[in-house]
């Protein structure tokens, strides 16, 4: 074991998967409106696969983060965060410029408007993504921007299909931007392609509205599920909870009460890290663990997942929660 010097944490060291994360890094400028209707700005660290990449290391993990990092002021900000807080810093520093993201929250959900040409986290081949995998990788995690478009997305896909084919675990989190898709067509075909490869799909209703418009969501959930092999799918739904699909087993959870939102942004970020490592603790992130997932191991980790995503909600920004926070609320039955 070894300590963070960020935050005094222990990092655990022991053998077990390793989880490899590709996509975004970028800094979110948070606009709030005051009561005086002012306008103030925060510049926070973001990218939901970087939260991911955060969130697994405040769980006790060592993921590998494999996407360029810009080496001007906001990068470096965004390279000290993942090394202090325990992630393997795997990609290259570039001198291209950091991708922003202003945010403009409404009640506490986030609208996002994204300055991405040309910045260094774009800067990918599929040979460079795949160079950086760290020997002994056993699990990709991609997706939100990764995919969105442009000869990075084609880099992307190919890395992913790449590790799935070379027996890797993979997972899957679209986190669709619309904004940014100016080839909706083209974008849902990557999405079905990305489904044949990923042994763990997550996505919220939001997105799943997106790739199947005009349907139900209980049909568009039942279509997702006939595109993908994967023996995971979870569904994350906002205020409704989540629920999460492993062959003929279904389970669904509600969120824990709280009293206190700030905003939902890395909700589903801290979502999807915290199935990741429930899987990672019982032995189960493998084909074969995968293969084995019983209903008691869907309740635990949707149940688990909803708390650390409300956890991640009660603070300002994407803020993870550490491992015994979360079973602290566990225990509590609240938040």
């Amino acid at each position: 074991m070894q300590f963070s010097p960020k935050r005094g944490r222990k990092i655990s060291m022991q053998a077990g998967p390793i989880i490899t994360i590709g996509g975004e890094n970028l800094i979110d400028t948070v606009q709030t409106t005051a009561s005086d209707g002012g306008v103030a700005c925060t510049d926070s660290l973001g990218g939901s696969p970087y939260n991911v990449a955060i969130a697994l290391a405040r769980q006790g993990l060592r993921p590998h983060y494999l996407t360029p990092v810009s080496t001007d002021d906001f990068g470096q900000r965004l390279a000290e965060n993942l090394t202090d807080e325990g992630v393997a810093l795997a990609g290259a520093r570039r001198p291209e410029p950091t991708t922003r993201a202003v945010v403009t929250l409404k009640d506490g959900v986030p609208s996002y408007v994204f300055h991405r040409d040309t910045t260094a986290e774009r800067c990918v081949t599929a040979q460079g993504i795949i160079a950086t995998m760290p020997q002994g990788a056993t699990h990709f995690h991609a997706g939100s921007l990764a995919f969105a478009g442009g000869d990075d997305a084609e880099a992307w896909e190919t890395a992913f299909h790449t590790a799935a084919r070379q027996g890797m675990t993979t997972s899957l989190d679209p986190n669709v931007r619309a904004s940014l898709i100016d080839d909706p067509l083209g974008y849902r075909a990557r999405l079905m392609r990305l489904l044949a490869s990923a042994s763990i799909v997550k996505l919220s209703d939001e997105d799943l509205a997106w790739i199947y418009p005009g349907l139900s969501l209980q049909d568009a959930s039942k279509a997702l599920r006939a595109a993908t092999g994967a023996r995971l799918v979870a569904l994350t739904k906002g205020p409704e909870g989540a629920e999460c699909w492993s062959g003929d087993l279904h389970v669904a959870v509600r969120n824990p009460a709280f009293d206190t939102l700030s905003d939902t942004i890395g909700a589903g970020d801290t979502f999807m890290a915290t199935i990741l490592a429930y899987l990672v603790q019982h032995g189960l992130l493998s084909m074969r663990g995968l293969e084995t997932l019983q209903s008691a191991h869907l309740q635990a980790l949707v149940l688990r997942g909803v708390f650390a995503a409300c956890l991640n909600c009660t603070k300002a920004g994407c803020n993870p929660p550490t491992a015994g926070a979360i079973d602290d609320a566990l225990a509590r039955g609240a938040i």
